[in-house]
């Protein structure tokens, strides 16, 4: 190959892609190249290493000293660095097939890393940051600005801000003058109102209103604000969550600088997530409802494709799953339960962890003042749950569903309920308590929830036995990962003999985990990222560890939905399973660093709760 072939080689492979350009010549010009046949070793353990490999062509296996097999390198992949770098090679590299390597000195390799501060970084980092930086790299190529960019960013439309008693002529001729569509007003009181295109048209032309009148009277009030450096994504959630089509952008200065409107953002983030937010919203049958529902999944998929974190598309789907379940508890409910009751989701959806509709986890919360009847009681929540099944969310395999009367209770039926959970436990009771204390209001009165959930804080509050039982589940979980950093597979698992549990393995216990020190310290809140930093806020986790935690947590839930979406497109049953070997090496290796991080905060909730002594 000539200088430029191997310049382009390394530059399409990560981190060289950040050296400079006379870097990059530099380790050009000092590549060679060896063939190598089957089964050859390239490097020994105990060896002192020679060269950085990079993989042109072939298979090249890494195995530790009981010759089990930990990784596999490909083309255009790379090893060893790590044996560089300490100058002693822990583990032997052996060719499965015949392979072609370009081999980089160990010296020059060292000289440059520590020349480019990039790429000793890379190598030097903590595995919260490598975590982090993995799911930056593999899709910031196509959408590098898109999980940072701020509102500032978008297009903002300029703020004209005219006095409340402004007439509707001089409103109009300033609008045109200034080329907004928008336009805000100040009262007396200080206080702003909007007045939009549409107001103008609906409220001045079809009321045949004097056009000397003040703007004032066709104004709107209530609006909501957003910070010019706030994540443009979270202004998406907040347009989503209340069904917005315009937000007040003000400055660190809290000034009015602007106002962000539903176009710029759509064009942005080229989704039909606002379109889908009003159809939802304008449904008027509950088959317009379902239409609208259904266009959820390709939200996901286009979310996903531009390289949005798992963790902001799964708030994201949660809002919009949650107008989805207010509209139909609205259209559907009988007139005695409107405001005398409280539907709530629970699990993943409570948590707002769900991505792509598994099963439905709810359950239906009635005032003690509501008359309903129970068989006419029975007969809607039965038709709800029907309906969400024909919406497509599953029936749950644990009947943990409205429809369920186990889970259609008054308030004191709850909390009679949630006594015994705790005070009485059987079989499930920890489960069902670590369902419900996950749960969040969708529709109706949230304080019946609320007011449960601090009962629930009351009565188990003394109980050192019953926070030690309540963590003692994650023991019954193995991380999947070995002595020697090997993945370890389930033998008796003849159906998925080579892949891995990432859920069974790494996300519930992470779940459980956070959860149980959630209800200790009394936290009202039900997603794992934000009980993780309330915990860090209360000195639960150090920053370093939260850090640590909350990546872990986001890349395999990242490689979860991952495969999920592959599986989906090629007609597979969705689980929670991965094959490894689908995996690249930089991918297998941030697994390995995510399992470690799960099996730490295994060995905390150990010594935190002596769950040895349980």
């Amino acid at each position: 190959m000539s200088i430029q072939e191997q310049v382009n080689f390394l530059k399409a492979i990560h981190p060289f892609d950040k050296l400079t350009k006379s870097q990059l010549e530099y380790f050009a010009d000092n590549l060679d190249i060896v063939y190598l046949k089957k089964d050859e070793i390239i490097q020994n353990v105990s060896q002192e290493p020679e060269f950085l490999y990079f993989i042109i062509k072939g298979i090249v296996q890494e195995k530790n000293e009981e010759k089990e097999v930990l990784s596999f390198y490909s083309n255009q992949e790379f090893f060893d660095s790590v044996s560089l770098i300490e100058n002693f090679s822990k583990h032997k590299f052996v060719t499965k097939e015949e392979t072609i390597c370009y081999t980089l000195p160990r010296e020059i390799f060292i000289k440059v890393l520590h020349e480019n501060p990039t790429l000793e970084s890379f190598f030097f980092q903590s595995i919260s940051q490598k975590l982090n930086g993995n799911v930056h790299h593999e899709k910031n190529k196509e959408l590098a600005n898109l999980m940072i960019a701020k509102v500032k960013d978008a297009r903002v439309h300029e703020a004209l801000i005219l006095p409340f008693e402004t007439s509707i002529f001089d409103a109009v001729t300033k609008l045109k003058e200034v080329k907004v569509p928008t336009l805000l007003l100040e009262d007396e009181n200080k206080e702003i109102h909007i007045v939009t295109d549409s107001d103008f048209r609906e409220k001045v032309i079809l009321n045949r209103m004097s056009f000397d009148e003040s703007v004032g009277k066709i104004s709107n009030s209530g609006l909501r604000y957003v910070n010019e450096n706030d994540f443009l994504f979270n202004a998406q959630l907040l347009m989503t969550k209340h069904g917005l089509k315009r937000l007040v952008v003000k400055n660190d200065g809290d000034k009015i600088v602007g106002i962000l409107d539903q176009i710029s953002l759509s064009s942005f983030f080229a989704t039909h997530t606002f379109s889908v937010s009003n159809e939802i919203t304008r449904a008027n049958t509950v088959e317009e409802l379902k239409v609208a529902s259904q266009s959820l999944l390709k939200i996901i998929k286009s979310l996903y494709a531009k390289g949005v974190k798992v963790s902001f598309i799964s708030k994201l789907i949660n809002q919009l799953n949650r107008k989805v379940m207010n509209k139909l508890f609205i259209m559907l409910a009988p007139e005695e339960l409107i405001g005398k009751s409280s539907l709530i989701v629970m699990g993943s959806e409570g948590r707002g962890e769900q991505v792509l509709k598994t099963d439905q986890d709810n359950a239906l919360i009635v005032s003690d003042e509501c008359t309903i009847s129970k068989e006419e009681l029975q007969k809607f929540t039965s038709l709800y749950t029907e309906t969400l099944v024909d919406f497509g969310f599953p029936r749950c395999e644990g009947n943990i569903m409205l429809s369920n009367p186990y889970w259609c209770r008054t308030k004191q039926e709850f909390k009679d309920l949630i006594y015994d959970w705790i005070n009485k436990p059987e079989q499930d009771s920890y489960m069902n308590l670590a369902i419900f204390y996950d749960a969040i209001c969708a529709s109706g009165d949230r304080k019946l929830l609320d007011d449960l959930k601090q009962y629930m804080f009351k009565v188990c509050s003394d109980s050192k036995s019953f926070y030690m039982h309540f963590a003692k589940i994650v023991m019954d979980f193995d991380v999947p990962l070995g002595f020697f950093d090997g993945f370890v597979f389930d033998s008796k698992n003849k159906e998925h003999e080579h892949e891995l549990d990432i859920k069974r393995g790494g996300i519930f216990i992470v779940v459980q985990g956070v959860r149980a020190l959630s209800l200790e310290n009394k936290l009202m809140r039900a997603n794992t990222l934000k009980r993780i930093k309330e915990l860090t806020d209360k000195k639960v986790f150090t920053e370093e560890f939260a850090d640590e935690l909350t990546e872990a947590f986001n890349y395999l839930c990242t490689l979860k939905l991952k495969s999920n979406i592959e599986k989906l497109d090629s007609g597979q049953v969705i689980d929670n399973y991965i094959d490894p070997d689908t995996l690249t090496t930089m991918e297998k290796d941030l697994l390995k660093d995510s399992f470690k991080i799960v099996n730490k905060l295994k060995k905390k909730l150990e010594n935190h709760y002596k769950l040895n002594y349980v």
